[in-house]
């Protein structure tokens, strides 16, 4: 039996700069599934996405959504990509061993928390403030300069990596310290800054950004006393889920937030396209 990808609609050109097209997955001619390709609104045609892909019960278990995924790979070369990524939510177990068994590998995962009404308290001698603006250029130049490396360090080209810095943190703050429902802290601890946070507001949850102890005051449990902070202005602001994202090989963050109470929602994965 062969199995092919038929398109369902002309190539779609998108607001945000990307491309995309909807497939048939097919045996035989006969339709067994759907599939959407796309490419990156970060990363632009040089990183494809698979959008979607569903296989129908009867044909199941027989290695269609396999080769449909490797037909989109040749169809995401014959656009000119790199790359290939794929979101899977944390409960697809069948979708997360596909998409490891074909070479995929894990960059990140999100991760989220339920909170309750009664906001956490710090640990005695800490408090969190706002962050002056002086803090805040320093902040911005340190933190896109750790953000570009650490997409370099997931597999990305350096110069991809910062544009994709400087692109992420021109449109997520507009206007800087006071774009709103953008919250910036500082942590003290017995009067010294130890940490800095930035958390974001969204319509039905709170989001961190970015959560960092200073170095020299690194190993001393500032890290779990950020996130805590972070659940208070959480709260304060009405929200009650607390999201993040954390970048794989990442085993201390990792093991706070499982600590904390945090669940993983989706992976996210990506494979080179030699």
């Amino acid at each position: 039996m062969t199995t092919t990808l038929r398109p369902t609609e002309p190539l779609q050109r998108n607001a945000d700069g990307t491309r995309s097209r909807r497939f048939q997955v097919c045996v035989n001619s006969r339709p067994v599934g759907a599939i959407h390709l796309g490419t990156s609104p970060s990363f632009g045609d040089s990183v494809a996405r698979i959008l979607d892909l569903r296989i129908e019960e009867p044909d199941r278990r027989r290695g269609r959504g396999t080769v449909a995924a490797l037909a989109a790979e040749e169809v995401a070369r014959g656009w000119g990509c790199r790359q290939i990524e794929a979101d899977v939510p944390a409960d697809a177990e069948a979708a997360l061993r596909l998409v490891k068994a074909l070479g995929f590998v894990l960059r990140s995962r999100g991760m989220q928390k339920q909170l309750g009404d009664a906001p956490p308290a710090l640990p005695a001698g800490s408090r969190g403030r706002l962050m002056t603006q002086a803090e805040f250029e320093a902040w911005l130049g340190y933190e896109s300069e750790v953000y570009a490396r650490t997409w370099i360090e997931q597999g990305v080209p350096e110069a991809e990596a910062y544009a994709k810095s400087s692109r992420d943190h021109e449109t997520l703050l507009p206007q800087g310290l006071t774009t709103e429902n953008m919250l910036f802290s500082v942590l003290e601890h017995e009067g010294t800054r130890v940490g800095t946070l930035w958390v974001a507001l969204r319509e039905e949850n709170a989001y961190v950004f970015d959560v960092e102890a200073d170095a020299a005051h690194r190993g001393h449990g500032h890290g779990r006393t950020l996130m805590l902070l972070a659940e208070i202005r959480a709260i304060a602001a009405g929200r009650r889920v607390l999201g993040l994202n954390v970048f794989a090989g990442n085993t201390p963050a990792e093991r706070l937030y499982e600590s904390l109470g945090y669940e993983t929602t989706r992976y996210s994965l990506y494979k080179p396209l030699l």
